[in-house]
């Protein structure tokens, strides 16, 4: 179905255009993209709100999702003219007048029965271009609406969801072009990247982010050409494996007009079972940088060969200066952080942001590798009885030093504010074989805490010394994401309900308000009539309930919900 973008275009204000969400930040009044700016830095520079006069601040509004569909709200809201455009769980986008928070029109896609998301039906978030936004939905389509009426332009299937694939990232825009990627590395789906031309959806480039498949390019009259298999089949994957080798691309990707690289993190290779597929199986668990104008990997870094803990690679690359170069970072799954040489993928620095890590014991400067602790990779099933290998304790455990969260990076202070986690788990290997559609992992798993009085942690960290500023604790799980502004503030959100903010040099939590049920997803903060406002969705769930084991049960008294909280400061 498409209607004239051309009249639509005509109406009301002009359409967002690639120029602007390059180069505008939230001080325009505007949130385009997620991560506030392609190159996902949450930072914004607006400062109205300050450490001095947070304390003051109250709720403006606060917006009911609706209905009996709660569960996980992961989404960052984006913002333009006045209109905000949330998407919330089940594949539903509201738009909604962002100084009132009156509802304007509600999209609800029809999901199928027959969906299969690893980790809840969260969706986070949309992208906003010409006068469209556009979202993906958990039975792996992607849909685009006019933004003043909420009217269908164009749908279109990124794959078979019968065959495990969904999706759950915000797309980004860059070079003019739609970036997504897919969820379901659980079930033995390929990973890829895609670019679409965002006003029709069609195709314009695809790039696989498993060893061994080809990409493919199409034309202005859509047709297909061959653009080169990624890396070299079977080079670093056994037999057939590579065929259904997961690495899924499902927390979406960061794009960098300085370097022309979309950067995209890979999930866990398939089945969990490392014993089946030695090698290093790229590029799953992976910073892959891809040439947006070709379609191209330029380089990739791996922080997990041959994983064996589902330590997915998919966390955000954010892009910054130091010391003269761009560098991105990247605060991994497996617990350490990356500093990486974002022209050409040279590692920088490397050190960890948890306390505790059992399967490495660090990381090789001069060859990015890993140092494993060959003891706690679990052990191989077919040793024995056949049934169960050796059991392990690791740390962290598969949820992560950091999981789906962002986290976000000043350059007035020049650190990172990550919402991290404490936690381990016992994890063995069993047989497996994949079958299309159904679980495909080959391991069995309980998380652990590792401490007493806190599992989640938000901490300052120095890019170039590894050292954690400050930090302030939490008792659950952290699984929000972190916004800096200008203001000298970090704002993020905890499973307990709180939406916090802390000064960004010390971490004094100068500023609380309980939303009702846990924060789970990124705030957001924006400039209207003169005034900063300050948003967050609320609404627990999220992995941690369905995977969490004794972590879980710690947590089972927190409520779900489904609300978008707006605070500001009071006039006068």
């Amino acid at each position: 179905m498409c209607i004239g973008l051309a009249a639509a275009a005509s109406t009301h204000a002009a359409g967002v255009t690639d120029q602007m969400i390059e180069t505008e930040s939230s001080a325009s009044g505007n949130v385009l993209s997620w991560g506030g700016t392609p190159q996902g830095q949450r930072y914004s520079p607006l400062k109205q709100i300050t450490t001095a006069n947070v304390g003051k601040m109250t709720p403006v509004w606060a917006f009911s999702f609706g209905g009996e569909k709660q569960r996980g709200q992961e989404s960052q809201p984006v913002i333009y003219n006045g209109k905000m455009f949330v998407t919330a769980s089940y594949s539903r986008l509201f738009a909604l007048d962002a100084a009132t928070g009156k509802k304007l029109w509600k999209y609800e896609h029809r999901l199928p029965e027959g969906i299969m998301p690893c980790c809840d039906v969260v969706n986070r978030g949309a992208a906003l271009f010409d006068k469209l936004v556009i979202f993906a939905t958990l039975d792996a389509q992607l849909v685009a609406l006019n933004q003043d009426t909420g009217d269908l332009v164009w749908k279109t299937k990124i794959d078979d969801y019968a065959a495990g694939y969904s999706a759950t990232a915000a797309p980004i825009i860059a070079e003019g072009l739609l970036l997504t990627g897919v969820s379901g590395g659980e079930f033995g789906v390929v990973g890829r990247v895609e670019a679409r031309d965002p006003r029709t959806g069609k195709l314009v480039w695809t790039r696989p982010t498993v060893e061994g498949h080809m990409g493919y390019l199409w034309d202005k009259d859509g047709n297909k050409q061959e653009n080169g298999i990624s890396g070299t089949t079977n080079q670093s994957w056994p037999g057939d494996l590579w065929k259904t080798g997961g690495a899924a691309t499902w927390l979406g990707g960061t794009y960098d007009r300085k370097t022309g690289l979309a950067y995209f993190g890979t999930g866990n290779p398939a089945p969990w079972n490392s014993h089946l597929r030695k090698g290093d199986n790229l590029f799953s668990c992976s910073t892959v940088a891809i040439d947006v104008k070709t379609g191209q990997i330029k380089w990739h870094y791996q922080g997990t060969p041959n994983d064996s803990w589902d330590f997915d690679g998919a966390n955000e690359f954010i892009t910054f200066d130091m010391d003269g170069k761009r560098v991105g970072g990247k605060a991994d799954r497996n617990g350490f952080f990356y500093v990486i040489d974002a022209n050409n993928g040279k590692l920088v620095n490397a050190f960890p942001f948890v306390k505790k890590i059992t399967w490495a014991t660090g990381v090789d400067l001069a060859t990015g590798r890993p140092n494993f602790v060959a003891e706690n990779r679990p052990g191989d099933p077919t040793v024995g009885d056949g049934k169960k290998g050796s059991e392990v304790f690791s740390a962290p455990g598969f949820l992560g030093g950091k999981n789906q969260m962002p986290m976000a990076y000043s350059p007035d202070t020049q650190l990172f504010y990550v919402p991290s986690n404490e936690w381990g788990m016992e994890i063995w290997n069993e047989p497996v074989a994949y079958k299309k559609g159904a679980a495909y992992l080959g391991a069995g798993f309980t998380i652990r805490p590792l401490n007493e009085d806190y599992i989640g942690s938000l901490r300052a960290m120095d890019p170039k010394t590894g050292k954690i500023v400050w930090e302030v604790k939490n008792s659950a799980p952290l699984w929000g994401g972190v916004l800096t502004t200008g203001g000298n503030l970090v704002f993020w959100g905890t499973p307990e309900g709180y939406l916090k903010a802390a000064d960004a040099k010390t971490g004094k939590v100068v500023w609380q308000f309980q939303t009702g049920s846990g924060v789970v997803a990124p705030p957001v903060t924006w400039q209207q009539n003169g005034e900063q406002y300050v948003g967050v969705a609320s609404g627990w769930g999220g992995a941690v309930p369905l995977w969490g084991g004794e972590v879980a049960k710690k947590v089972n008294f927190l409520e779900q919900g489904g609300m978008m909280w707006v605070f500001k400061l009071p006039k006068g």
